[in-house]
């Protein structure tokens, strides 16, 4: 997995414990339920595209290829998000979506 974002490995450093904390509840909230990880991945992505969240789209869109999940079904996650979020954040999504995916060529 690639590194994460230089911001957030510097929050990692100079709040070791709040880190541990928010890594242990991530860990706390994916074990809760019977959420595959791929569908747990899916779904944090789709979340993060509807609160236009462009660094969490890519860090979920990342996330979400070492789960298992397909380029197509990641542009799919955007496409069903068009009716409810509008045009352009659709294509905005769609864009940090692609993103990644053309970093990892």
């Amino acid at each position: 997995m690639p590194k994460p974002p230089k911001r957030f490995q510097r929050f990692q450093e100079e709040y070791k414990d709040v880190a541990g904390a928010y890594e242990r509840m991530g860990d706390a909230v994916h074990a809760a339920g019977p959420l595959d990880e791929k569908t747990r991945a899916l779904i944090k992505l789709a979340i993060s595209t509807g609160a236009r969240l462009e660094g969490a789209v890519h860090a979920h869109v990342r996330k979400a290829l070492e789960a298992g999940v397909r380029p197509e079904e990641l542009k799919q996650v955007a496409l069903l998000s068009l009716p409810t979020i509008g045009l352009p954040s659709m294509m905005a999504a769609l864009s940090w979506i692609e993103d990644v995916l053309e970093a990892q060529q």
